[in-house]
């Protein structure tokens, strides 16, 4: 079974992975993290410009991938890292359906306050566009 960690760096996010190498050690585990050229913090668009922020947000990404890859490797789980670039809902199905995932694995909820609650959370809408089933994890 192939199975996608959506990751951010959040506390479920970890616990997604966490879980995912913990339950289902033996499946093709593939962590993806989405970034969102059009998230920037204050200032940072306009000191960096748009190819700026999002190497910014690329660098970033590979961190937190790597650090991804040391934890499971405390599981003794393997498995394989993808950045993908767009809005991280729309993004993450996409891949799941482009790549033959069976299920994906979500954080309960990653950024927090006044964002998530105008776009609705990223993982209420991966579970509602996702052609596969999707287990979120608290």
């Amino acid at each position: 079974m192939h199975q996608l960690v959506a990751l951010d760096d959040s506390e479920p996010g970890w616990a997604s992975l966490e879980f995912a190498c913990r339950e289902h050690p033996d499946d093709e585990l593939t962590v993806v993290h989405a970034v969102d050229p059009t998230d920037s913090g204050y200032g940072e668009m306009a000191h960096l410009g748009p190819e700026g922020l999002l190497e910014r947000q690329r660098e970033a990404a590979e961190e937190l991938l790597a650090e991804a890859e040391d934890r499971a490797a405390e599981y003794d789980c393997a498995l394989e890292t993808e950045t993908v670039v767009g809005q991280p809902a729309d993004a993450i199905v996409d891949y799941a359906v482009e790549n033959g995932v069976d299920r994906i694995v979500v954080g309960s909820h990653g950024r927090t306050g006044f964002s998530r609650v105008l776009l609705g959370s990223v993982a209420e809408r991966i579970a509602r566009q996702a052609p596969v089933p999707v287990t979120i994890v608290r």
